[in-house]
């Protein structure tokens, strides 16, 4: 009846609705695979951002870190090696103190100056050279004590040559070297050098 009437165009929808079936089940499978694909690339582009965070991190630490080392070194350049005008007043004060706390007073002192004789090289420091020789008299214990605080001396001082000779009543003689560098007065102040 009325299936073979239409039979061609239940023929035809029967066609259009498997066409059609495979077709979604074919998108569907597709749709699939590429929503799988942008999940993997956006889990790999993730991975990346975090990688490339945490290099950013590293290097802006290692920055923070050159920028630390720089303040520092150009503090030393500064203060600890400061010229000759700025520090040695200081330093022959801090000395005098030290033996003074030693119970040590030196009846002089002598004050060397050299040059350093090197040719200069590009970013090297130029540096003069002062060393101070003085001689005191005393106990062993006063001598260790001047010693031990001329170690811990805030001052950029150097023990070059130390000489000890015994004398009467338990007596040392002590001839003390001590040595410190200056920065150069021809180079501009402030001016910190490129390699030490």
């Amino acid at each position: 009846m009325i299936w073979r009437e239409k039979r061609v165009l239940l023929i035809i929808l029967g066609l259009l609705l498997a066409a059609n079936t495979i077709f979604f089940f074919t998108y569907r499978v597709r749709y699939e695979e590429r929503l799988k694909d942008l999940d993997d690339r956006l889990a790999q582009s993730e991975a990346r951002l975090a990688q490339a965070r945490s290099t950013r991190l590293l290097a802006e630490r290692r920055v923070a870190a050159v920028r630390k080392t720089q303040r520092d070194v150009r503090d030393v350049y500064d203060k600890q090696w400061s010229t000759e005008t700025q520090r040695l007043t200081a330093l022959i004060s801090e000395v005098e103190h030290l033996a003074a706390a030693s119970q040590l007073v030196p009846p002089s002192k002598n004050f060397v100056r050299t040059t350093n004789a090197q040719p200069q090289k590009r970013g090297r420091v130029a540096a003069e050279t002062v060393n101070i020789n003085f001689t005191v008299k005393g106990t062993y214990q006063q001598m260790r004590r001047l010693i031990n605080l001329l170690e811990l001396s805030q001052q950029f001082v150097i023990i070059d040559q130390i000489s000890i000779n015994s004398a009467e009543n338990q007596q040392l003689t002590m001839t003390l070297t001590l040595k410190t560098l200056f920065r150069d007065m021809t180079q501009p102040p402030g001016a910190a050098p490129k390699e030490l």
